[in-house]
């Protein structure tokens, strides 16, 4: 059934969204299917309904360079549920975007056509510096107003996208920030490297993601930082979101918690030598982890770890949001250039 012929679920607005009008994000992820729905108030939106499952869509991506299968069909059956959340709620604009699963496999952009017949939802493949300037959208209300620069850092499935941005810098007429793009995710070095990591493992993962970042002109992204300059690093993603419920004691989650959290990276050392001693079923065990995680969390501690020796910063700001609130924000309007401005006033 085309849910799309009643509903418009693809990703052009019928017209600008007031209040009292239902928003929809969704994020189709190498790991994760995410879904935002929310209503439009006077000052800001408020959260109707989400949904999130973990599907694996780039599940032995970097073997085959092809989606496979049965992952296809996790994803569709995610993405049918999330078609009918939206229809339920009436949304009168959706955007729906993909990433590094669908940019880097082959079928991509046939999985994408399935996905429209099957489904009714149009997902729009973004590039690498979009995806990372959503995300930066997504994570300003936490970040420090006093920081002079921000770098936040997307740990994905199968990509790590980062941005950094000059806030004394007054915004031009291009996009606001330098962004650049790891093709290494959670996803990607855990098959690269296995499920149980050694000490040695792990050094040669960080070392790898660290030769990426050098490769990817990290340090020139950067310009040069005045004596006394503040930096922020935002971090958004289920390993930041995950170490940062570690580091507080939760045996459960609690996004209230965690979002907006300073966690230093003191404590993210130590947890990690923590979780690097649990084989998988005891990380699995707990549940801010859980079994969907559990072989992925140690490879994200990796690409932090690296991230951190090129910007050695004392601690991260956690961010329990991101590229579905950077979706919302453009779709009410808002843009990058935008929010700095009046972030700035």
């Amino acid at each position: 059934m085309d849910l799309g012929r009643d509903f418009p679920l693809a990703t052009s607005p019928v017209r600008r969204p007031v209040p009292g009008d239902r928003l929809a994000a969704l994020d189709l992820g190498t790991n994760n299917c995410r879904l935002l729905v929310v209503e439009l108030t006077e000052d800001g939106f408020e959260v109707v309904d989400s949904f999130a499952r973990i599907v694996r869509l780039g599940e032995g991506l970097s073997r085959s360079d092809r989606l496979g299968e049965a992952a296809m069909a996790r994803t569709l059956a995610a993405l049918k549920v999330c078609a009918k959340i939206i229809a339920r709620h009436r949304c009168v604009t959706v955007r729906c975007v993909a990433t590094e699963a669908c940019r880097r496999a082959a079928n991509g952009a046939d999985f994408i056509r399935r996905v429209r017949r099957v489904t009714g939802l149009e997902l729009e493949l973004v590039s690498h510096a979009e995806e990372a300037r959503l995300a930066m959208l997504g994570c300003l209300p936490v970040a420090d107003p006093r920081a002079d620069h921000l770098l936040v850092i997307d740990i994905g499935g199968g990509s790590t996208d980062l941005l950094w941005l000059d806030r004394s810098l007054p915004p031009g007429e291009d996009e606001p920030g330098t962004a650049f793009s790891l093709p290494l995710g959670v996803v990607t070095l855990a098959e690269m490297f296995g499920r149980e990591i050694d000490a040695a493992g792990y050094a040669r993962m960080v070392e790898m993601v660290h030769e990426r970042l050098l490769g990817a002109g990290a340090p020139a992204a950067r310009p040069a930082v005045r004596e006394g300059a503040r930096i922020e690093m935002l971090g958004t993603s289920g390993t930041v979101t995950t170490l940062a419920a570690l580091s507080i004691g939760l045996r459960r989650y609690d996004r209230r918690k965690v979002d907006g959290l300073r966690l230093p990276f003191a404590a993210i050392r130590r947890i990690s030598e923590e979780l690097r001693a649990l084989d998988n079923a005891a990380r699995a065990a707990h549940p801010c982890i859980g079994q969907g995680r559990a072989d992925l969390v140690v490879a994200g501690c990796a690409i932090l770890d690296a991230v951190h020796r090129v910007w050695p910063v004392d601690a991260l700001r956690v961010a329990d949001r991101g590229l579905r609130e950077g979706i919302l924000a453009r779709l009410m309007g808002l843009t990058l250039k935008d929010a700095l401005r009046a972030a700035a006033a």
